[in-house]
């Protein structure tokens, strides 16, 4: 995948990332273009992780990978049991 992804492309991707868990994602109406991501729990009564992308990084494939990958690791050292994934091509 070399091609820049669209906002969407990137929310479902971030989604996948986090199964079994929910990933809620939402953009600030502030014109910043940044990406919030919030992983909770299926109750949604936990919250697990939260981080803000911006536009360069969830855009460009390689950069959405590695910071998904990065918050994958840090649920799993905290305990978390994620399904396997991998950034699709």
């Amino acid at each position: 995948m070399n091609a820049p992804l669209r906002f969407n492309e990137a929310l479902l991707i971030a989604d996948r990332a986090f199964k079994p868990f929910q990933c809620v994602a939402w953009s600030p109406q502030d014109g910043t273009g940044e990406l919030s991501l919030t992983v909770i729990d299926r109750t949604s009564t936990r919250l697990l992780g939260r981080t803000q992308l911006s536009s360069s990084i969830y855009s460009d494939p390689e950069k959405l990978a590695k910071v998904l990958k990065t918050s994958r690791d840090e649920l799993s050292r905290q305990g978390f049991d994620l399904a396997p994934w991998s950034m699709p091509d």
